[in-house]
């Protein structure tokens, strides 16, 4: 599993930079787990006002991201880490849509290490740097956000949590939802419990409590098969 380099081109960096510098994924960047820069679009805007969008030909409501600035940004990080190849991605409502098992491939040693994250705005950014510039669109979900910071840290977040030391246990991620069951049906999460063991007359599950660790895990493995079930049907379909 090799580590990873998150650059982020975006119109706010300071959302960036707290994100990936607080809690569990600062510990990691710490201890260079994975490394992550930030760069500014504005900087690489071409006229002394520092603008890096204009209006849509056509016509219609709200900017569009320039081709010119989003193409230099991408030169810039591009000189910084040649000869290495990097992966540009897009996020975007017309993206595939991110889930749980897309993670495997982008972790896998034939993966470029160096990932660079485009964050749009307003309308979204000029065609012609998608279809000749970017890799790959990925999306977040099916709604729109107003901007791509969150989903390029969502991105970030759920790879740099496999990378072996970011998690405290290297078993931490495989008992989370999505990582139980089998790759044709994961299953959610089962329920976690803590002290006190009765809160307003609600019981903690006494198997929880028995220190049987095999009731434990069986009660475990068939929560998770019944919160699926009543949660996520679609993902038992199959």
């Amino acid at each position: 599993m090799s580590a990873k380099h998150f650059h982020f081109v975006t119109l706010f960096p300071e959302v960036i930079q707290t994100w990936m510098h607080t809690s569990i994924l600062g510990r990691a960047a710490q201890k260079g787990i994975f490394e992550s820069s930030v760069y500014q679009l504005r900087d690489f805007a071409t006229d002394k006002y520092r603008s890096v969008d204009d209006v849509a030909y056509g016509g219609g409501g709200g900017m569009v991201l320039k081709v010119e600035c989003l193409v230099a940004a991408i030169d810039f990080i591009k000189g910084k880490i040649a000869p290495e190849t990097p992966r540009v991605i897009y996020f975007s409502p017309v993206g595939t849509p991110w889930s749980h098992h897309h993670i495997p491939r982008f972790l896998a040693p034939s993966m470029a290490k160096h990932l660079i994250l485009v964050c749009g705005h307003y309308e979204g950014v000029d065609q012609r740097f998608v279809d000749h510039w970017v890799d790959e669109e990925i999306s977040l979900g099916d709604f729109v956000l107003t901007g791509g910071e969150l989903p390029a840290l969502a991105f970030a977040d759920s790879l740099s949590r496999h990378l072996e030391g970011t998690l405290k246990g290297p078993d931490s991620f495989h008992q989370e939802s999505f990582s139980l069951g089998d790759t044709q049906h994961p299953l959610l999460e089962y329920p976690h419990y803590t002290r006190p063991a009765e809160f307003q007359g609600h019981q903690v599950p006494e198997v929880l409590m028995s220190g049987d660790h095999e009731k434990i895990s069986e009660w475990r493995k068939q929560e998770s098969l019944k919160r699926t079930q009543a949660k996520r049907p679609d993902l038992l379909r199959n």
